[in-house]
């Protein structure tokens, strides 16, 4: 009899942190995440399948429950949900026109926290992340460096960094050598 093999896939950055006095830096904990579009007239549903408010303003989020809708354009979301519940199941029963895409194996996060979080961030990042211009819940697609992320302010001392599987590397290299000199 052969015995199996059970394999355990690591996630892109096990065992990865890094940081400095200025900022700590470790890798989100796994999550499921949906790309979601929809019009106007279908964003009631498909908050209350969703179990929250899609925001409909520039820049802000919704959470509820370890979920989050991240608003990226007048009609895109990034939802994630730390309990890695059924998005796609969620988003079906909402029963209206709307494009829903697991994105949960594309994308994964880093943490980014301290009390120089936001100038650790500055250092590949070129968007004014003051308290003030980027409050708490304020969430926006930019540049880390030479990549594409999704960031979102979680704490007044936090931020998430959502980016691509591919480039995680290259966003937790950038960001430690910028906690570094911070």
């Amino acid at each position: 009899m052969v015995d199996s093999l059970n394999a355990t896939r690591l996630e892109p950055l096990a065992y990865r942190h890094g940081g400095s006095g200025a900022a700590t830096l470790m890798p989100a904990q796994p999550a499921t995440r949906v790309s979601l579009r929809c019009r106007a007239d279908a964003v009631s549903a498909v908050s209350s399948a969703l179990g929250l408010d899609l925001p409909v303003r520039p820049r802000t989020s919704a959470s509820a429950n370890g979920r989050h809708a991240l608003w990226l354009g007048p009609d895109e979301w990034l939802v994630i949900d730390e309990a890695q519940s059924d998005l796609m199941a969620a988003c079906a029963s909402a029963n209206v026109l709307h494009s829903a895409t697991d994105v949960s194996h594309r994308n994964t996060a880093i943490l980014v926290t301290g009390a120089r979080a936001a100038q650790v961030l500055n250092g590949a990042c070129p968007l004014d992340l003051s308290l003030t211009a980027f409050p708490v819940g304020a969430c926006t697609r930019t540049l880390l460096g030479k990549i594409q992320v999704v960031l979102f302010r979680t704490a007044e001392d936090t931020f998430r960094v959502e980016c691509w599987r591919s480039y995680v590397g290259y966003a937790f290299s950038i960001l430690a050598e910028s906690a570094d000199d911070a």
